[in-house]
């Protein structure tokens, strides 16, 4: 009787896993086009004039893109951008041949983010500060990828709009970056991390909080990216080359994007280094704790076995 409970275990467990596989091969969808509604072809300077957004296929004109994903965040937008461009105006004014562009890319937000986003394109320019209007939401994910597909910079960083790492800690990120050089082929990605911050964290957060957030690190560990201890971090610099790539491929718009973003570096062989960050957790999360968690768990499944059985397909490499 043991013998046959064995048995018939593992042929469920077979048959389960066999059904998963085929509804994770049916379901997926074939490589994303970058498609733009026609409001979101163009910037609109101070004036109201509209001016063609750039490609990323286009030769780099900035040294430093930064792309900042915004939903709703009229509230928390102001302190970020405040810190970042503070930082960046006076690097400029240290070395004049430093040239950046700020891109808010506004995620069909409900709230008036488009709005205070524009205050700071009147204060700096259009030339400086950019502002991308989605007409429907996309997801974080997809609005990253639209900012960083109208970006001009040589490199490109990512930064979430509450402002919660330090925006001076950049220069740590690109410090990660030219420690990876020779670059393959132009291509390497520098993570910021809250890796070192896990103990303070743990203690800040609920039982239940904390029993998901190891679960996920599991998850992405087993089924994606073994190498990054923290692959959520908002806080990402990619060269121009890197970013194309990755983000040509990417098929996940929502919280789970920065996993398949570095599962597909890793089958590409992009190097790619964690490097500590100052990071503040800032009220307002967009997170909503359980069905968040289980929607990136769906997604981390997906991705590996959306790869591995070939209905998601890398360029040039094959994950395995």
């Amino acid at each position: 009787l043991g013998q046959l409970l064995i048995q018939c275990s593992a042929i469920f467990l077979i048959s389960f896993s066999s059904q998963i596989c085929a509804i994770a091969h049916v379901t997926a969808k074939k490589m994303p086009t970058l498609h733009r509604h026609e409001e979101e072809k163009f910037f609109v300077n101070a004036e109201g004039r509209k001016e063609p957004v750039p490609s990323i296929h286009d030769p780099p004109t900035r040294e430093l893109s930064v792309v900042v994903p915004s939903y709703n965040e009229e509230d928390r937008l102001p302190l970020m951008m405040d810190e970042a461009l503070d930082y960046l105006e006076k690097r400029q004014k240290r070395d004049p041949s430093f040239t950046y562009e700020v891109i808010v890319v506004n995620d069909g937000s409900k709230d008036q983010t488009t709005e205070v986003a524009m205050e700071y394109c009147k204060k700096y320019g259009i030339d400086k500060v950019r502002v991308l209007s989605l007409v429907k939401n996309r997801g974080k994910g997809g609005a990253v990828r639209m900012g960083v597909f109208s970006s001009r910079g040589k490199k490109i960083l990512m930064a979430d709009a509450d402002g919660a790492t330090k925006f001076a800690d950049i220069e740590k990120v690109e410090e990660g970056l030219k420690n990876l050089q020779p670059w393959p082929n132009q291509m390497a990605i520098s993570c910021g991390s809250r890796a070192h911050l896990e103990k303070d964290s743990v203690a800040k957060r609920s039982y239940f909080r904390t029993i998901l957030m190891y679960g996920f690190h599991f998850l992405v560990w087993f089924l994606c990216v073994k190498e990054i201890r923290d692959t959520q971090c908002g806080f990402k610099l990619l060269t121009r080359e890197a970013a194309l790539r990755t983000f040509s491929t990417l098929h996940i718009e929502r919280w789970a994007f920065d996993v398949e973003l570095l599962y597909i570096a890793q089958c590409l062989k992009i190097p790619i280094a964690e490097v500590a960050v100052n990071w503040t957790e800032i009220e307002g999360s967009k997170l909503v704790p359980f069905w968040s968690w289980l929607q990136m768990g769906r997604d981390l499944l997906f991705i590996r076995l959306r790869y591995m059985t070939g209905a998601w397909q890398l360029e040039r490499r094959k994950c395995n």
